[in-house]
């Protein structure tokens, strides 16, 4: 299976499109906080698998831009009769260290027990944010904005390792 790290107009399409039926909902409703919740939970899972360079965390990450890409082209092509294959500036978080990914992991695996205790609705809304996230995050530009995620994760990663090496304590 091949996977893509070069998010195109069709992907940003999909993406779009996704976070669009997403928010419908919160901005036609009464637009409580807590409607976002399950989107917000997805995003953070993502965030954090994109944080990974590598595993099946990095590899989920990078073949979301290659569903994205496929489907938005597809989407694009039918209903406009435009080539939407043109490439995005791509962008990564980079420098995520082993006490980091142990966080990263517990993240994705706390939104996987939050996605199996959901409703119909709110898992939907958590797939969407994972994908949503997964696929925004190929971009330079959320990229950029998250840019001190990895950092942060190894910061807490070591804060654990600390606590539960007594460091400190004695």
């Amino acid at each position: 299976m091949t996977a893509t790290t070069t998010l195109t107009l069709g992907g940003l399409l999909a993406a779009l499109l996704v976070l669009t039926a997403n928010l419908h909902p919160w901005w036609t409703g009464t637009r409580e906080m807590k409607m976002l919740a399950p989107f917000g939970k997805g995003f953070s899972a993502a965030a954090c698998a994109a944080a990974c360079p590598g595993g099946l965390l990095g590899w989920a990450h990078s073949r979301s831009g290659t569903v994205a890409n496929g489907a938005g082209e597809r989407t694009s092509a039918v209903a406009t009769g435009t080539d939407s294959g043109t490439g995005l500036t791509g962008g990564q978080l980079v420098g995520l260290g082993s006490t980091g990914a142990v966080v990263a992991v517990l993240v994705v695996f706390l939104v996987g027990l939050a996605y199996k205790k959901a409703g119909k609705a709110d898992k939907r809304r958590i797939i969407g944010g994972a994908f949503v996230g997964s696929v925004l995050l190929l971009t330079a530009g959320v990229a950029g904005a998250l840019a001190w995620l990895p950092g942060a994760l190894d910061t807490a990663g070591a804060v654990v390792v600390d606590a539960v090496q007594g460091a400190g304590i004695l």
